[in-house]
């Protein structure tokens, strides 16, 4: 229980930020890593490579805003943190992050908009965009090298998370 991490892609990525600032606040679940794979951080989706990347792409505005429209039915609930945790108030006191992002992807500034906020405000974050990839190109290692670069890229790092030691309270 002392080594656990949370991490995901996309919409995971959402979630998994959104776990790592709950449990802060809650203090009952002591995280030690954050992987944040092209993680989907600001629901507004105002960043410019949202119009940038938002056609042509395997992910479009067009299915973003389809993913988004069966998520959230309020455009207020955007701001909430819980939907984007990009504009929680506070992002101090959070577990080291690898934040991963694609350069052909609509999510790609809102990616590393989270790795500079989380930096900014005093957490570890790593941040590496894979400039010649598109959104889900992770799980394509079969066809892609790159794909297989990131995934041991997050294993390795996952591995130095967990055999860090744990910082006394």
């Amino acid at each position: 229980a002392s080594r656990m991490a949370v991490g995901g892609d996309s919409a995971g990525g959402n979630l998994a930020a959104v776990v790592a600032i709950a449990a802060r606040e809650s203090a009952d679940l002591p995280l030690v890593f954050q992987l944040l794979i092209y993680p989907a951080t600001d629901m507004r989706r105002g960043h410019p490579s949202h119009q940038a990347n938002g056609q042509g792409y395997l992910l479009t505005r067009d299915t973003m805003t389809y993913f988004h429209d069966h998520y959230i039915t309020d455009a207020k609930h955007d701001l909430d943190w819980r939907a984007s945790p990009l504009l929680h108030g506070d992002l101090s006191r959070l577990p080291p992050a690898l934040v991963l992002t694609a350069g052909y992807d609509p999510l790609r500034d809102e990616g590393l908009a989270y790795a500079e906020a989380l930096t900014a405000a005093g957490n570890s974050a790593n941040y590496l965009c894979f400039e010649r990839q598109i959104h889900g190109f992770v799980t394509m290692g079969k066809v892609l090298d790159e794909a297989n670069t990131a995934v041991a890229l997050c294993a390795t790092e996952l591995r130095r998370a967990f055999a860090a030691p744990r910082p006394q309270a």
